[in-house]
Parts: structure tokens; sequence; C-alpha cells
């Protein structure tokens, strides 16, 4: 046999070799697939709720228009502090001290008319009981005259007299008594125009107030949105008067934040939260949560549900207020803000990571728990999940679980969570400390199904060339 036959059927039999190789190898790795794994430990967990929002001052004001007017001058200049009472601006008054003025003349006169008709008042009582005591003397002289001139002891003349004299007394008790009941309803006019002259003038001054501003609170004035010279108005119905300036108390900062609709359920009063303001940035700030909304507010309009009429499905955030312990001396009321609210902490509980975290349908583990048992001989094979309720469809029913390596396999396990950290969760049942548990790919977690066999790969991946660049 020649050489170049010998070479030949050397490498026919090596190329035959390999081939059995590559084919018992690929038969050994059919089916196998790569996950990454990681160990079920105990750690101290912390579940935050983030929401964004703005600074606002707890107790502000908003100072609005009560009264027709130019400004004539503003006091303060926005940044200034203000105490209660102080002036902020001032308006064209001419009309209203005027009208002031002629209030007070006309209170005057009034109060000139009460004097004069109480003087008449007295006088007409005095007059009564003059004519009161003449009555009693002709009454006592015409009864001193019947007896006398039944006994014949004097003339019919002087009866008639004492009767004339008596009857003339009555009478003139009769009209003073009268006289006086007007005096008395003179003065009671008098009295009531006194009172409407001093309510008019009241409302004179009101008037005039309203023409100078000044501070409703202790405060910074943060904005001002009037110019001198412009026209300011009242409000009148439903419509607000005109925006001149806003006062705030900055003793009290506050974050008013929208915390999403699935997260508030977890949010209490006095929470701790770190507050971070977009405008100093690298610090943290501590406070507690001291105000839940129970409205929710649409995200798009800012409107609340119960002001709208239409039924809407678009995202609703909850207000939620969380007042700074220690706020910075340069914090300003409108910076965006972030508040990170912690609503539960736990010591030392067993955790994993979220994405380790897997949902399968009933039916697909019933299924591969029938495929185990074949491939075991008909071995009994446990499924490691409760029974569904009797009217569940199996076809619905999700169950939450784990992939836990065992044996070079995929057991699918069903675990019970408790509180959620930033990248963890914590296990509440189904798992042990030191589990191996399946944590990555995402693909592989994805389509991974329970009792596949499993190869074990926790080097970090590669880098593609578009991320090097």
């Amino acid at each position: 046999m020649k050489t170049w036959h010998k070479v030949g059927i050397g490498v026919a039999v090596v190329a035959v070799a390999g081939g059995i190789v590559w084919y018992s190898v690929h038969q050994a790795h059919k089916g196998v697939v790569t996950v990454q794994t990681g160990k079920v430990a105990k750690q101290d967990l912390t579940s935050m709720v983030t929401a964004s929002g703005e600074i606002k001052p707890k107790t502000y004001t908003n100072v609005l228009g009560e009264g027709f007017g130019k400004i004539t001058e503003i006091a303060v200049k926005e940044g200034d502090h203000v105490k209660r009472g102080d002036v902020l601006l001032r308006l064209e008054n001419i009309q209203p001290t005027a009208d002031v003025d002629a209030q007070r003349a006309g209170q005057s006169s009034a109060e000139a008319a009460v004097q004069s008709a109480e003087a008449n008042y007295r006088a007409a009582q005095a007059d009564l009981t003059q004519r009161k005591a003449d009555f009693e003397r002709a009454k006592f002289d015409w009864e001193r005259a019947q007896g006398l001139y039944k006994g014949g002891l004097i003339p019919k003349s002087d009866y008639d007299a004492r009767k004339s004299a008596f009857d003339s007394a009555a009478a003139g008790v009769d009209a003073t008594s009268a006289r006086l009941q007007q005096v008395r309803a003179e003065l009671d006019r008098a009295r009531s125009l006194l009172e409407q002259s001093h309510a008019i003038l009241t409302r004179s001054r009101d008037v005039l107030r309203k023409t100078t501003y000044t501070a409703p609170i202790n405060g910074v004035v943060s904005y001002i949105a009037v110019r001198v010279g412009e026209n300011v108005v009242p409000g009148i119905q439903n419509a607000a008067g005109s925006y001149l300036m806003t006062i705030s108390d900055m003793s009290v900062v506050t974050a008013e934040v929208k915390v999403d609709e699935t997260d508030i359920v977890n949010v209490r009063s006095r929470q701790q939260a770190d507050v971070s303001i977009d405008a100093i940035p690298g610090k943290v700030f501590k406070g507690q949560v001291t105000e839940v909304g129970t409205q929710a507010v649409l995200r798009t309009s800012g409107l609340a549900t119960t002001q709208t009429t239409a039924s809407s499905q678009e995202a609703k955030d909850f207000k939620v207020v969380v007042t700074l312990e220690n706020p910075p001396e340069n914090v300003r009321p409108g910076l965006s803000t972030t508040a990170k609210i912690k609503t539960a902490e736990k010591k030392n509980v067993l955790a994993i990571p979220i994405q380790a975290l897997a949902v399968r349908s009933r039916k697909d583990l019933e299924e591969a728990a029938k495929q185990a048992s074949k491939k075991k001989g008909n071995e009994s094979v446990t499924l490691a999940a409760a029974k569904p309720a009797s009217n569940t469809d199996p076809k619905k029913d999700e169950i939450q679980g784990v992939f836990v390596v065992r044996s070079g396999k995929a057991n699918f396990v069903q675990v019970e969570t408790g509180i959620t950290g930033v990248t963890d969760i914590e296990v509440t049942s189904g798992l042990k400390e030191n589990d191996e548990i399946v944590t990555g790919s995402y693909k592989a977690l994805r389509t991974l199904r329970p009792d596949t066999t499993v190869k074990v790969d926790n080097k970090a991946p590669k880098k593609t060339e578009e991320e090097k660049s």
C-alpha cells in the first residue's frame, strides 16, 4: 500500500472519530440552558417609594384684589421679609377718602340730631310731669267742690269753674303724653339715622382700607405679579380678584410630591423620607410625611377626579406632603424636588434579586411535571405549587416562583414575597438560606421550563464591539 493511501485512511479514521466525539458531546449538551445563579442570603431591606414634586412652604397666602383702583405704590420687592401688618402696596384713594370725609360729616350731623331729639324728649317728659301735677290739683279741687256744692256752701259757678279746670288738666295730660310719644319717635328716628350713618361710614372706611394692602402673615415676599400703574379688580361670583403677590412663611418648608396610585397604599404619616432638591445637588435633606392625600388627581390636567364628570382611565397620583427637618436657608418655593419615602424596613431577612422572580401558569407546570415523570420511569413527582381553587381556570392561574438549581436541573418553586427593596425582594416562604437560584439571563428566565438541565456560568458577560466603542 502506498504512503498516500495510508495517510488518507488515517485522516478518514480521525475524521470519523472526531465526528463521533462531536456527536456525543452535542447529544450530551442537547437541551442544556446556560444560566447565571446566585445564593439566597439574609440582608437588610428597605422599601422605598420615589415621587417628584416641588418645594412649598407650609403656610403661604396669595394676596388678591379686594377693590377697584390703580396701583400707585409697591412698598416691597421680591425677597423682602415682612411682618404681619406691614404695608405691601397702595391704590389710588381719592374717591374713597372723599367718601369717608363726607360720611364723617354726616355722622356728626346725625349725632347732633340725636342730641337735640334727646333734649326735646327730656323737655316733653318734664312737661308731662307738670301736667300730671296740675291734673292732680284740679282733681282734688273738683272733688272738694262736689262736696261743698251738695252742702250748699258754694255757688254753681264755682262748681262749674272747678269742673272745667279738672277737664282742662286731664286734656293737658293727654296732649302732653301724645307729644312725648311723638318726641320719642323722633328720637328713635334720629338714633336710626345715626346708626345708618355709622354703617355707611364703616363701609366707606373699609373701601378706603382696601386701597392699602398689608401683609396678612409673617414671611417672605416670594412673588409679585403686578406693577405700578396697573388696575386692580376685586373678585366677583366664581371669578377670583386680581392676583397681586404671594407671601410665604419659610419657617416650615415642605416638599409636596405626587405619588403614583399603585404606591400610595404603602405611604403613611410619620414615615421618614430623604428629600433632594435639583437646585442643591449632592445634598439630601431628612424629612417626615405629614400629610397623605385621599383624593386622586389626574396626572395630565392636575384636576381632582371629583372635578371631572367624564370617566378617565389615565394615570392618577395622590398628593403627599413631606416636612423638611432642617431646610437650607437659600431654599425657595417652586424648586423641583424628589422624595424617597421609606415605607417599610426589615433587618436580616431572606432576600433574592427581583429579576429572579418568574411567573408560570399552572398548566405549564403540570405538563412539565408529567414529562419529568415519564423520563424517570413513572416515578412520583411533586409539583412545587399549591393546588388551585375549584373555580380557578388552570390556563389563567399564574404562580409566582423562582428556579432552584438542584442536581443540575432547574426546579420551579413557588414563593411568597414580602417587602421590596431597590434591587432585592423579601422571601417569606418557599426558600432556605444558601439555596442556589437562577438569576439570569433575562432571556433564559423568560423561556426556561421546569426540570430543564442547566449549565451554570457566572462569568461576567463579554462586551460587544458596540458597547466597547
